[in-house]
């Protein structure tokens, strides 16, 4: 009774068999034990051995494990996502609580050595959060204000009127740093943030816009944040975020690692390396292969740097819900909505965090890229659901972080999967072309016997047939568009991104 209800609550139509298996070795484990202790003869231990079973099915019951069953449709999304690509750990929290924690997959590809709960990644730009965590700090204790110029800390600098505020939400107009040091900085040495100050000042690659200006993320400003840091509290970036942040908060896995000057003895423990696949080997090799810049400006932090394990990063986000390291007023300062990034989707940036609206509310993100890693640390604010995903493969960790939100929440979610190619003729890709808003126009096109979505100022992508009403984005997202047709016409369509479907509306 118990088994057969704990089939038939798998989520999403997903094929349940990953689940019955676990149920069925979990039982025949127990129920071998039972046998070792209570004698088939034995007609007097029967009423024992059938509570016993029938509370094993009970804590074997969705319904029941951590008295919340969405922990089985997070399960049976992300062993999905696994087989189909994958690599890394994952973490959701409500009000706190994990009610999800897995690791997928490899830390090193090479030597074959599993992810577990106490890996630890690179934060990539999560890690931007920290440093404005460090700089909220200082203006706390009155040692920096916010209109404080850069060229106050450092007038070899030819940037004029840029604060320090402009600079925590991306309205700087600061040149990037990482262009300039890939065709200036001799790539046999290990390049720090001093070193990119003084190729600054020499090289006075000009502004973007005047500081105010508009929007324009800026990697440039928050390592010269980090300087900024120095200067102020007289310590390394690495000893103040560990001193004022890691060690109050108990976040013990957490450094700010720099791989190649910190441990020449080798890697921390733990610690997972970052692979990309190459089309032309066919396997993963490791990132530092495929761009040397993971090498020579592993020195530089302030716009990344910081490296920890989903559980500590779920501390910190518990920190800054509770705002156990600034006063109400200087955390809500930091989360606050500054600058506008995009319009349409009404999202904005504060320090170091990005706050939106979708359908499940409002919520403070930011994601990580960098060769190798994925990241993205989200929270609903409304619910109080924590998403943290980790990839050392650059799987789409902002993707993934949705759809488990989606789950969280009591949404539906359609699982990965496979996708299989078959042809279509020309002609009959004509139908399906067209403007659809989603909630920007997108539109469909035929093109040498293809069907494309294009957007302008965007490369067109191909959208590639499994059936006759259904295409997959040939890109690797985990996009699909779906038409319903009647009587050979398209009536409706919709486009599921991430396993969320949503209505492309026709415009003609």
């Amino acid at each position: 009774m118990r088994i057969a209800t704990a089939l038939a609550y798998c989520p999403f139509n997903f094929d349940p068999m990953h689940i019955k298996f676990g149920i069925q070795e979990s039982l025949g484990l127990r129920l071998q034990i039972v046998r070792k202790k209570t004698p088939a003869t034995s007609k007097a231990n029967c009423p024992t051995f059938i509570l016993f079973l029938s509370a094993l099915f009970i804590l074997l019951s969705p319904h029941s494990y951590g008295q919340d069953s969405s922990k089985y449709h997070l399960d049976a999304y992300m062993q999905a996502a696994f087989k189909t690509g994958f690599n890394g750990n994952v973490l959701v929290a409500k009000k706190g609580r994990i009610i999800y924690q897995q690791a997928f997959g490899f830390r090193n590809f090479d030597i074959k050595i599993p992810l577990d709960n106490q890996s630890i990644f690179t934060m990539c730009s999560v890690s931007k959060q920290f440093t404005a965590m460090a700089i909220m700090l200082l203006y706390k204790a009155h040692k920096l204000t916010l209109n404080d110029t850069l060229r106050q800390y450092f007038p070899e600098l030819p940037y004029q009127g840029i604060t320090i505020a402009n600079m925590l939400d991306h309205t700087s107009g600061l040149p990037e740093y990482q262009l300039l040091m890939v065709h200036n900085w001799d790539h046999n040495q290990i390049a720090n943030n001093a070193d990119l100050i003084k190729m600054l000042a020499v090289k006075k690659p000009p502004v973007f816009f005047k500081p105010g200006e508009k929007y324009r993320y800026s990697n440039t400003a928050y390592v010269l944040l980090a300087s900024i840091i120095e200067k102020v509290s007289g310590q390394s970036y690495k000893d103040f975020v560990n001193a004022h942040i890691f060690k109050p908060l108990k976040m013990k896995s957490s450094e700010v690692y720099n791989q190649a000057n910190d441990h020449p003895e080798g890697k921390i423990q733990d610690y997972a390396d970052g692979f990309m696949y190459v089309d032309s080997l066919k396997k993963y090799v490791p990132a530092v292969k495929v761009y040397p810049l993971v090498h020579y400006l592993a020195g530089i932090d302030g716009d990344l740097g910081v490296s920890t394990t989903t559980g500590d990063l779920l501390k910190w986000d518990r920190a800054v819900k509770s705002h156990r390291l600034l006063t109400k007023k200087n955390q809500d300062d930091m989360l606050t909505p500054h600058t506008l990034i995009d319009t349409s989707a009404k999202l904005y940036y504060g320090y170091g965090v990005e706050t939106g609206k979708n359908e499940l509310g409002s919520f403070i993100m930011h994601e990580g890229v960098w060769p190798g890693y994925r990241t993205c640390l989200t929270r609903y604010i409304g619910p109080d659901i924590t998403i943290i995903v980790f990839s050392n493969n650059e799987s789409n960790a902002v993707g993934v972080s949705r759809a488990l939100g989606f789950i969280a929440s009591g949404r539906e979610v359609i699982p990965p999967y496979l996708h299989k190619e078959i042809k279509l003729q020309a002609e009959e890709l004509s139908r399906d072309t067209g403007t659809y808003l989603s909630p920007a126009p997108v539109e469909l096109i035929s093109r040498d016997g293809k069907l494309y979505r294009h957007r302008n100022g965007t490369p067109d992508i191909e959208l590639k047939p499994e059936s006759r009403t259904k295409f997959f984005y040939a890109d690797a997202s985990d996009r699909q568009v779906e038409f319903v047709v009647v009587n050979d016409k398209v009536v409706k369509a919709y486009l599921i991104s991430n396993g969320i479907r949503s209505e492309l509306v026709r415009q003609n």
